[in-house]
């Protein structure tokens, strides 16, 4: 198990930088340390995410210790219950046995707080990417709320696979940090700037829908003091701030995505697997159904304010 340094880290106030700790641009000392046990820990391969979970209403002591250990490592766990039949209330069971109970019951979500992400025959999911087959490009969840709606927190269980396609990728948000950050620090005081980047309001028919949202690209969360990401790789409708240094920023997140070394986790769900995840930086490729065969991608994704117990 990995120094509860790395998820934990303290020499600060919760939130705040003045005080120093890893994640400060000016603490050099506290970064150090962090990021030498981080590296230590991180995981060497996908199958080292893994873990059996025999009936997610019903975890085991062993099963939960091994989803944290994981998520402690790499801040992702790759779940796999086979012969299990998997509803969406057990999802709603399985999160709270890891301390997830704060559902985020957004625009789309079921009365249960739980999104069907599948190709939709119209009406307002229609209109958003994850509800079509094309690709998703790089992103953590809920980069456009409020801060008290920040996500921390998101699972995905696949009920049905598509024909063709659907595999995701992703990258742990602290490991782009270590990246950044030898980079240099100036990257990462662009991006913790509180006006770093802009999601602006939606707006349908008139109507505003959600609100203009400002903030951070790396914050440190209020509640559990580990960094946080709130990024998106769209081209349109956001704005960066209007710096040389973010610009750079940006260029470079870009391009270690991209990189064929960095450490990116990719993977295609199939029926009965899932991710549990700290809300780390995710994408998916395009994909085809073929209903005909009865292969049509079926996806619950629940979205929590809170984070993984003990991470």
């Amino acid at each position: 198990m990995m120094n509860d340094s790395i998820a934990r880290p303290g020499g600060r106030t919760p939130g705040s930088l003045s005080g120093g700790g890893p994640f400060d641009p000016a603490d050099h000392l506290a970064y150090g340390r962090w990021r030498e046990a981080k590296l230590s820990g991180f995981p060497g391969s996908i199958d080292d995410l893994r873990v059996d979970v025999e009936d997610p209403a019903s975890v085991t002591a062993a099963e939960r210790s091994a989803l944290i250990e994981r998520i402690r490592r790499a801040n992702i766990a790759i779940y796999r219950c086979d012969g299990a039949a998997v509803d969406r209330d057990a999802l709603r069971r399985f999160g709270q046995a890891l301390g997830l109970w704060r559902l985020d019951e957004h625009l789309c979500a079921e009365e249960d707080g739980i999104s069907q992400l599948q190709v939709s025959e119209g009406g307002r999911t229609g209109e958003y990417i994850p509800y079509t087959d094309r690709p998703l490009s790089w992103h953590c969840d809920g980069y456009y709320n409020a801060p008290d709606g920040t996500i921390r927190a998101m699972l995905l269980h696949c009920v049905s696979a598509a024909a063709q396609g659907g595999e995701n990728a992703l990258m742990d948000h602290e490991m782009l940090y270590i990246a950044l950050r030898d980079a240099g620090s100036r990257y990462i005081e662009a991006l913790m700037h509180p006006e770093a980047l802009t999601i602006p309001a939606n707006t349908q028919d008139g109507e505003v829908i959600r609100p203009e949202r400002t903030g951070p690209v790396f914050s440190v969360d209020p509640v559990s003091s580990a960094l946080h990401m709130r990024y998106t790789a769209r081209g349109r409708n956001i704005r960066w701030r209007d710096d040389p240094v973010t610009a750079e920023a940006v260029a470079l997140i870009g391009r270690i995505l991209d990189a064929p070394d960095s450490p990116i986790f990719r993977y295609r769900l199939r029926p009965g697997e899932g991710i549990l995840c700290n809300n780390v930086l995710h994408n998916r490729t395009g994909f085809r159904d073929d209903r005909e065969s009865g292969h049509r991608r079926l996806v619950y994704r629940a979205r929590f304010l809170d984070r993984v117990a003990e991470t």
